[in-house]
């Protein structure tokens, strides 16, 4: 039992490195980018060939792929995104999910569909087991590590939010651009490094993931629906609500897959249908203005 839900913290821990980027383009730049796991295919795939083909180690791989998807994230929202944000919602889904379908195809053309294998360096390859019986605690050394690393990112991004003076600058332009910007805030600069940092924390997210989720050319249709639920129940106002969401949702999808395999996609979505019953809104709600 402490086994399952150490996996499912693991898992939540991911699902919410993976979707943060998204919560913020939706709640604080109101903008529904459903390409968002484009980003973190791609950081996986930056992860993938730099081992690969280049002998790059994996630690070092983890901060490259994060600048390689914010680099493209940056130049996306600079040609594409931008001109977007004041179209219509139905406009911004069509045009994201164009982009995963090409996406998906560019990779499945240039790189193939076959399903990635990342060879994980030895001390991340172990397990240790504590305790006996039912209550065995048995935590792989990978899914610790994800645990510390996303809780880190976690606690940074918290503090940057909360706490920074581009946090603020975020806050203001997303309550009024035209007070921000008559107030000396740079609004542009201020999105696009917003938009950035979330694609590099996707990328990042598909690289941590690769070897627990799988990597292939669908990977950004695939989990889509995940991301989409954390941002959902999560609420876009801060960064509790989508934490505590991934990590609901990643402890229910653990358990019901391990308990009920045949029912654990059902246990998600019942969770999920009757938490946005509870709290249609989402776990926590700020509202905010484009």
């Amino acid at each position: 039992m402490l086994t399952i839900l150490f996996d499912g913290i693991a898992y939540g821990m991911l699902l919410f490195i993976l979707a943060v980027g998204l919560a913020v383009t939706m709640g604080l730049m109101n903008f529904i980018n459903l390409a968002h796991g484009a980003f973190a295919m791609a950081g996986g795939y930056i992860t993938v060939l730099l081992m690969q083909r280049f002998g790059v180690p994996f630690l070092l791989c983890l901060p490259l792929a994060f600048i390689g998807s914010a680099l493209l994230g940056g130049v996306l929202e600079r040609t594409l995104y931008r001109p977007l944000y004041h179209k219509p919602h139905l406009d911004q889904v069509l045009f994201s999910i164009g982009l995963v379908f090409m996406a998906v195809a560019s990779v499945d053309y240039f790189v193939g569909s076959t399903q990635q294998i990342i060879q994980l360096p030895e001390w991340l390859k172990g397990r240790t087991e504590l305790g006996s019986g039912a209550w065995m605690l048995g935590m792989g050394h990978y899914r610790l590590f994800i645990i510390a690393v996303c809780a880190a990112l976690t606690v940074g991004l918290q503090y940057v939010l909360g706490y920074t003076r581009f946090g603020s600058r975020l806050r203001a332009s997303v309550d009024d651009q035209r007070v921000a910007a008559g107030l000396g805030i740079n609004v542009n600069m201020v999105f696009l490094t917003t938009f950035a940092v979330g694609s590099g924390l996707a990328g990042l997210g598909g690289a941590l993931g690769a070897e627990v989720l799988g990597l292939d050319p669908s990977f950004p249709l695939k989990f889509m629906v995940y991301f989409l639920i954390v941002v959902a129940v999560g609420g876009t106002s801060s960064i509790t609500g989508p934490l505590l969401a991934a990590l609901l949702l990643g402890i229910a999808d653990v358990a019901g897959k391990y308990y009920i395999p045949k029912l654990g996609a059902f246990i998600v979505y019942s969770l999920m249908i009757a938490i946005l019953i509870w709290r249609p809104q989402g776990l926590f709600v700020r509202k905010g203005g484009k």
